[in-house]
C-alpha cells in the first residue's frame, strides 16, 4: 500500500509505503509521479540510501532536485511509514 505525502505546485504527487524489510534492513519506497501530457514521468526512491530505479521522463536534473528534496524530509517520510500514513500518524 502506498500513502500519500505531498502534491507539489506542479502537481507532482509523492506517495510511501510501509517500512520493508529487505536484505535484513528496513527500506520505504517512495514514488514520484508528474502528470504530463499523455501520462506521467514517474521515479522510485528507496530510503534510506537514495537507491533510485524505474526513473521515466525524469532529467538529470530534476532528480537531482527530488533527492535533495527528500533528504530534507526524509526523516519524516520514514516516521509516517512506520506509523501507517499521514491519518494514523499520532505525532504529526
Amino acid at each position: 500500500m502506498l500513502y500519500p505525502f505531498m502534491t507539489l505546485d506542479d502537481d507532482t504527487e509523492i506517495v510511501h509505503s510501509e517500512p520493508q524489510l529487505i536484505d535484513g534492513e528496513e527500506r520505504v519506497k517512495v514514488v514520484i509521479e508528474q502528470p504530463v501530457e499523455g501520462g506521467f514521468h514517474s521515479a522510485v526512491c528507496w530510503l534510506p540510501h537514495y537507491s533510485w530505479e524505474k526513473v521515466e521522463g525524469f532529467t538529470k536534473d530534476e532528480i537531482k532536485a527530488y533527492q535533495e528534496l527528500l533528504e530534507s524530509v526524509s526523516h519524516v517520510i520514514i516516521a509516517l511509514a512506520r506509523e501507517g500514513g499521514f491519518g494514523r500518524a499520532a505525532s504529526f
